[in-house]
């Protein structure tokens, strides 16, 4: 039930960054959903693979790598969603670093509900 919420919440800050930065485009809110599991589905499956293939530059670069692997994520769902457009590979990094802080400010919104739930059992 959790991960539900997680994929709508991400549904949601999906539609807001489309509509705030230039160079994204979302046709609607099914396609956003869309997008959001398929990035759920990307980060779950192949990120930890990529991260592992390029350990040694992601060390490197003191981690700053992992936000192009977190843009080729998305620019994968790009191709694969229609509907979805992501200008470019900056686009992709401007949108990978927005749609972290969206869901980290939405996820701790949904902790904070859960725990007044649980205050009130």
């Amino acid at each position: 039930m959790k991960s539900i919420f997680k994929i709508i919440l991400t549904t949601i800050a999906v539609l807001i960054i489309a509509r705030i930065l230039p160079g994204v485009y979302v046709e609607g809110f099914m396609t956003s959903l869309w997008v959001a599991i398929a990035l759920s589905l990307l980060r779950l499956i192949v990120r930890p693979i990529l991260i592992i293939l390029t350990l040694p530059i992601t060390i490197i670069t003191f981690g700053l790598f992992l936000l192009v692997i977190n843009a080729v994520l998305i620019l994968w769902v790009d191709y694969f969603i229609g509907g979805f457009v992501v200008n470019g590979i900056w686009t992709a990094i401007l949108f990978s670093v927005l749609l972290s802080i969206f869901q980290s400010i939405l996820f701790q919104m949904l902790k904070e509900d859960v725990k007044l739930q649980d205050r009130r059992n």
